[in-house]
């Protein structure tokens, strides 16, 4: 069906791309009110205008829901049309996303830049921002940087800093898609229950303690080899690399040997592999289209205010049969990212950096990747724990085995944390239960 409107559109001469009719069926909607339009909305020959000249749309993420949204987006009417993604594209992607293959001649034709940057080098104002994502921490992050950008007047939010986002996911034959309107509607932290908690080590059972085979995995790819720089200075590990991946699992496999443990294989260090047959493709290819056009319409609904939008998640399960549901995910009092309120850390004296390290991971409401931590000791900033650097990793190390009272921490104590998961700095305050 894609191929169809490519070729449809390659066939019209590249001076006409508004041709008598080009946007009747947009029109229809924006032009004449109807039984389910929004109560505020009044129909206007000028709504279009926004649309084709003005409105600007970020994507975040061209992979296999983000290809289908650009191609719903662009044959929507919208023109200024945005693009980020980071991942390198392979020979498998360019036979199965059709962005890719024909990026170029649909691109002119619809006035769609395909812009590649990061976010944060962007000086662009966004009316609204679209997340094809299949990373929570990337939600999360984009979700904390929507949040810093609200601005308030004398405690009272303004209306014209917040950016809607929409957000769509799929996981094998279930999917959801929602609507974040940061500061009003729930946020992706509120919910962060609804996602399963992610598998994380300690440090020091990685470093010194090594018992599973997973552990040996770890401690190459997050010590040995930012320490080895193996491919060179400023190489990151690229997980769809197999040289990479060859040099991990043999390492893996020599500390392994050190520590009498077994199990460390190729597949192990590359992780799962997703095995499919092609009815199992073809029905998660419907799933997505499914869910392609619920975000694809919550941006029309968001941009033209002709329908009232979301509330705010929708589910689509169809493992069993054939399963929506849509509900309105409330606001959590104490969501570590809109909230603004400190958290409390609960702990003895005698509690161990290393088990409030284990508690921002493992807790199901905060889910950390990385947590760095810094507290104010006697009037000087003091970093007791850092992991992404490898040299002030090693430093920082022997804090993990030290007690809070040893770190000379005080009840009511705040201590900053930062992490991969948010642009923003988290506040926490120390409890010390007795």
């Amino acid at each position: 069906f894609s191929h169809m409107i490519i070729e449809k559109l390659m066939a019209v001469d590249g001076d006409s791309r508004d041709w008598d009719g080009r946007w009747n069926h947009v029109k229809k909607f924006l032009e004449r009110p109807g039984p389910f339009t929004h109560p505020d909305f009044e129909p206007s020959i000028e709504s279009l205008g926004f649309l084709l000249e003005t409105c600007k749309i970020l994507v975040i993420g061209a992979g296999g829901l983000g290809c289908e949204l650009l191609q719903n987006l662009a044959l929507s009417g919208f023109r200024h049309i945005h693009v980020v993604d980071m991942d390198t594209i392979d020979i498998s992607n360019l036979n199965r996303q059709f962005l890719f293959r024909f990026g170029l001649p649909f691109s002119p034709l619809l006035l769609c830049p395909l812009i590649f940057y990061f976010m944060m080098d962007s000086n662009l104002k966004f009316h609204i921002i679209v997340c094809g994502l299949d990373s929570i921490i990337a939600r999360r992050w984009m979700n904390g940087m929507l949040i810093s950008l609200l601005s308030y007047e004398d405690g009272v939010l303004d209306p014209s800093s917040i950016i809607p986002l929409i957000d769509g996911g799929t996981e094998g034959f279930k999917g959801n898609a929602r609507v974040i309107l940061p500061d009003m509607t729930a946020c992706i932290d509120c919910t962060l229950e609804l996602y399963p908690p992610q598998i994380h080590f300690p440090m020091c059972t990685i470093a010194s303690m090594p018992r599973l085979p997973e552990h040996c995995v770890e401690y190459v790819r997050m010590l040995q080899w930012p320490k080895d720089e193996p491919f060179g200075d400023g190489f990151g590990l690229d997980g769809d690399n197999p040289e990479h991946i060859q040099w991990v699992f043999q390492r893996a496999q020599v500390r392994a040997a050190d520590y009498s443990i077994t199990g460390v294989t190729y597949r192990l260090t590359q992780g799962e592999e997703n095995h499919t047959n092609p009815k199992v493709k073809c029905n998660v290819f419907h799933i997505l289209c499914c869910f392609v056009a619920a975000c694809s319409t919550e941006v029309f609904k968001m941009a033209s205010s002709t329908y009232i939008p979301l509330n705010n998640y929708l589910v689509f399960n169809i493992v069993d049969g054939l399963y929506t549901y849509t509900f309105e995910a409330e606001r959590k009092e104490n969501c570590s990212a809109c909230s603004q309120v400190p958290q409390d850390l609960q702990f003895p004296p005698s509690a161990k950096l290393q088990e409030v390290l284990e508690y921002l991971t493992e807790n199901a409401s905060l889910q950390m990747k990385s947590p760095a931590i810094t507290a104010t000791l006697e009037g000087k900033n003091k970093t007791l724990y850092l992991q992404t650097i490898a040299s002030i990793e090693e430093r920082t190390r022997p804090n993990l085995c030290k007690t809070l009272k040893e770190l000379v921490l005080s009840d009511g104590q705040e201590l900053a944390v930062a992490d991969v998961t948010t642009p923003q700095t988290v506040l926490f305050k120390l409890k010390l239960t007795f």
